[in-house]
């Protein structure tokens, strides 16, 4: 711990920098879609505050697996159905993808209309599946 003192007290510009640039990232991240949300998290939101659950995959891959109670709006389509969305300004809404990537865009979007409780789920639909959590497959 000493030594590390000793380097940011002699490199204070490199660690300033360094501090700078993790602190506008992170600002950068939250900023861009909404707060990323375990799949544990996921279900607590939906079983204690009824979120709406929105998959933004297309409908070919939303047959294949898609978690219960989900609705597919394809990414493509989330400015058409912003004005449905919008009717319960209150009510949390939890964005999935395939990987986490594209659920930030969409929540960008979302956010910009006036939703102010906007999740996406942390490593999308592959994170839940990973953690051998349910589908259906319809």
């Amino acid at each position: 711990m000493d030594r590390f003192l000793e380097f940011a007290v002699n490199h204070y510009l490199l660690v300033g920098t360094f501090v700078a640039l993790l602190i506008a990232w992170i600002v950068t991240e939250m900023a861009r879609g909404g707060q990323s949300v375990s799949p544990q998290g996921l279900s607590a939101l939906v079983n204690q505050q009824n979120a709406r659950v929105i998959d933004i995959r297309d409908p070919a891959e939303f047959k294949t697996g898609h978690i219960t109670g989900s609705d597919n709006i394809p990414y493509s389509r989330i400015s058409e159905r912003l004005e449905e969305l919008k009717k319960e300004p209150d009510r949390p809404i939890v964005i999935i993808c395939n990987i986490g990537q594209t659920a930030g865009a969409a929540g960008s979007q979302l956010k910009t209309a006036g939703l102010t409780q906007v999740y996406k789920l942390e490593g999308g639909i592959s994170n839940w599946k990973s953690q051998s959590l349910p589908l259906v497959k319809k």
